[in-house]
């Protein structure tokens, strides 16, 4: 079985998440989207709400897609699950930098583990949680950005 995890904070899940989750669940057996719980980042959303938003937001009938919090080292994780290949996101060049730097760390700890990089659809391209959450807090219209349980959260949130 070919599986993949997929892991971030996803404080909020965007289009562009759901967009790499859904093109991954064409691509691999299994994707394993893991949610972030122990980052030293101060979140928006708890772990639970963070879950339960990933979960709403993935609504194409995806049986292979399992969503989960984790916490501690990702290769750890990865290799609990015995999984060997952990996706990441890229949106811009700004992004391979520290992807890439991330993925070298990863390979060091656990060598058996690859990463692959994948792309967002270009109309997503350019969207981030942290410009969301920004947009949000100052009272703008996210709706082209994220799903509708998104943004209704975001309401909730921010008023």
């Amino acid at each position: 079985m070919r599986s993949v995890v997929y892991p971030g904070t996803f404080d909020p899940i965007t289009n562009g998440h759901v967009d790499l989750i859904h093109r991954a669940a064409r691509l691999f057996d299994r994707v394993v989207v893991a949610v972030a719980a122990d980052t030293g980042k101060a979140l928006l959303f708890s772990t639970e709400e963070r879950v339960a938003l990933v979960r709403a937001s993935v609504t194409e009938d995806r049986h292979n897609v399992e969503i989960v919090p984790f916490q501690g080292l990702l290769v750890n994780f990865t290799r609990e699950l015995g999984v060997s290949v952990i996706m990441r996101g890229l949106r811009a060049v700004s992004d391979f930098e520290y992807e890439f730097q991330l993925a070298g760390m990863n390979r060091r700890m656990a060598p058996d583990i690859e990463t692959l990089f994948l792309t967002p659809a270009e109309q997503y391209s350019y969207i981030s949680s942290s410009l969301v959450r920004e947009i949000a807090r100052l009272g703008g219209d996210v709706s082209t950005f994220v799903t509708p349980a998104v943004q209704a959260a975001l309401q909730q949130r921010f008023g």
